[in-house]
Formats: structure tokens, C-alpha cells, sequence
């Protein structure tokens, strides 16, 4: 039996880490969680908390971290599982493919990530790089007990609609959409699933929970697995549940995404709305075959094993078996001067 920690600072991790620990669990190992910032205070089921003086003194094996950091003082190698997609809402450098010197494995979630990670890791030496897939879509693969299914009951044969937003204010859908979706609700043709990013603003969650009804439902963010799985198309914008959507070989409708590929169905006109999901609902082969193609680049593994690849890249690190890490980069220790600071923590780190 081993020990593993779990790392987070915001709630949107834990549906990430959820199968982690499932997977850990079934192992016979011990999973303990230690979350900060936004995340503080959430609970994964029959996962222990842990304080940070707690996660010293446990020395974990591994630290599988679903954020952009890590805290480099506990024991333990230190695994980069990442917190969504790369959907380009920044620059490569300051986005998805920024490395900031703190990790030792980088998980990746498909080819389309895979290659600029390993490109980065010859260059810098310090950190390695397996394609395991992303835990988070798991459940998508997955018997998920019926979950999906009483989601879906309430539609009754109508297409079900799962609506998704970013929460960074150029980039949403969810102020503009307001009102669209709530005509398209109220006209009783389709059955909607809805859902915010939790850092959105209360009084929008406020406005998008009063749409539910019986032609609507609010989902909360631990439900979301299972909407993903219900839902027949997805509205949203630039938020990384594109990407996890398309996975499935689903259609998206788009609002105005930073980056509008042919895969998705992008508008600008909150009118246009029922049209984009007629489109959408039709079907179209060439446009479904653009989506698989994209979604095999960014996540090929549809076996719901994407959690025991993880744990099984760990142990080749820690078994030697990818070989000798470098030193981590001089560059780095401003980040890690700033971590201790944040965290009040001045000691010595743990090995």
C-alpha cells in the first residue's frame, strides 16, 4: 500500500481527480487530498483531507496535481494532469504550453498535446512526458450508474441541450446567450441542461438557475460528467468543455470562440440560435467526420483507463524507467520563492 496526494485550487479539479482516486482506491493504495484557493474546503468521496502539515509529514509517492502548480517542497514525484484543454484563450508561451519548472511528468491528453510537450522536454531535460489520457473523461467511458440516463428522463424523446460557459468576461457566451436560451426553453422544443463555470458571478448563476423547469434543469459542477454524457449537442464559447464534448463525437454550437475551427458551429448573433441548433441536430456527415478527426487528435483513448495510465506513468518515473531527470531550472526559484510565501511555509522541503 502506498500513499498519493491530490492537489487543487479550484472546484472544476475535482471531477479531474475524482477517477484518480477511484483507481488509486481499487489498487489497495491510500488517497489523500490537500486542496488550496477556490478549492479549499471541497470534498472528494472517500478521500481523506489532508492540512498542509499533514501532506509534509505523509511523504506521498506521487503528488498528481490539476493545476498549474504544484508545491515543490513535499515529498514526492510531482505530476502535471492538467486542469482542461488547450483552447487557446492565450498565447502558447503563456498558456497551455508554458512550463513553469515545478513538475516531473506531464500526462498528456492526446497527440495534439504529446508533441509539444516532448519537444519542450528535449530541450529542457528537466521533466517527462507520457500520453495517458485525461482522467476527467473517464466517466464518459464508463458505466456511470444511471447518471447520464436521469438526466436525459425528464426530455422525453425531445433533444437534450447542455449549455456550458467560460468564466472569463470577453470570452463568454452566458451575459449574450441569456436571453436566446431562455425564448428557445420556453418554446418547449428542446430540453436543456445548464451550467456555469464556478468562478462566474453569483448574479449570473442566479439568472441562468431561474430558467430551470420542465424544460430545463441546472446542473451543478460535480454533475457535469454525467450532462457531458446525456446532452446530444453542447452551446458554448471558448471554455475547455469544447474540447471535452467533442471528444464524444458530439456536435458543439460556438458563441463567438476565440479561435472558430471547422469542427465547430460558430455564430455571433445570439438570434441565431435555434438555427445553429438545427444545423447542429442535422447531422451533417463531412461536418461529423471533421469532429472525430479532431477529437482522435486531442484525446484517442475512449477506454475509460485513462487514470490507471496515469498511475502507471508515475511508477515508470519513479522505477527510473523513463529515465534521469535534470536539475530543474534556475528560473524557477522566483515561482517557488512565491509558492512558500503564499502558503506561509518557510521549511525544508521534504524528499
Amino acid at each position: 500500500m502506498a500513499d498519493y496526494l491530490l492537489f487543487a485550487t479550484e472546484r472544476y479539479a475535482l471531477p479531474i481527480l475524482a477517477p484518480l482516486a477511484a483507481r488509486l482506491h481499487a489498487r489497495g493504495d491510500r488517497a489523500f487530498s490537500w486542496f488550496e484557493g477556490g478549492a479549499a474546503g471541497s470534498q472528494l468521496d472517500g478521500v481523506s483531507p489532508v492540512s498542509l502539515e499533514q501532506a509534509l509529514a505523509l511523504r506521498p509517492r506521487a503528488v498528481f496535481s490539476a493545476a498549474n502548480w504544484v508545491p515543490p517542497f513535499i515529498a514526492g514525484a510531482k505530476v502535471q494532469v492538467f486542469h482542461g484543454f488547450n483552447v487557446r484563450k492565450r498565447e502558447d508561451n503563456r498558456g497551455h504550453f508554458r512550463v513553469r519548472g515545478l513538475f516531473d511528468l506531464y500526462c498528456t491528453q492526446g497527440p495534439a498535446t504529446t508533441a509539444p510537450f516532448a519537444a519542450l522536454a528535449q530541450q529542457q531535460g528537466h521533466f517527462k512526458v507520457v500520453e495517458t489520457g485525461w482522467p476527467k473523461l473517464d466517466p464518459l467511458f464508463r458505466d456511470d450508474g444511471g447518471a447520464a440516463a436521469a438526466l436525459r428522463a425528464p426530455a422525453g424523446g425531445r433533444p437534450v441541450v447542455l449549455f456550458g460557459s467560460t468564466f472569463t468576461e470577453r470570452l463568454s457566451a452566458a451575459p449574450h446567450l441569456l436571453q436566446a436560451i431562455a425564448a428557445d426553453i420556453a418554446s418547449g422544443q428542446r430540453y436543456w441542461l445548464l451550467t456555469l463555470h464556478p468562478k462566474c458571478s453569483e448574479e449570473l448563476f442566479a439568472r441562468y438557475r431561474a430558467l430551470a423547469g420542465d424544460n430545463a434543469r441546472f446542473i451543478e459542477p460535480e454533475q457535469v460528467m454525467a450532462a457531458q454524457r446525456a446532452a446530444d449537442v453542447l452551446v458554448s464559447d471558448t471554455s475547455s468543455i469544447v474540447s471535452e464534448f467533442l471528444v464524444q463525437h458530439k456536435p458543439v454550437v460556438t458563441f463567438r470562440n476565440r479561435v472558430p475551427e471547422d469542427y465547430m458551429l460558430d455564430f455571433d448573433q445570439p438570434a441565431l440560435l435555434p438555427a445553429m441548433l438545427e444545423r447542429a441536430l442535422a447531422h451533417e456527415p463531412a461536418h461529423m467526420a471533421r469532429i472525430a478527426a479532431y477529437a482522435d487528435s486531442i484525446h484517442p483513448w475512449r477506454d475509460g483507463d485513462s487514470s490507471q495510465r496515469v498511475i502507471d506513468a508515475a511508477e515508470a518515473l519513479l522505477a527510473g524507467q523513463l529515465g534521469p531527470l535534470g536539475r530543474k531550472p534556475a528560473s524557477a526559484w522566483l515561482r517557488r520563492l512565491q509558492i512558500r510565501k503564499d502558503l506561509g511555509y518557510w521549511g525544508r522541503s521534504v524528499r
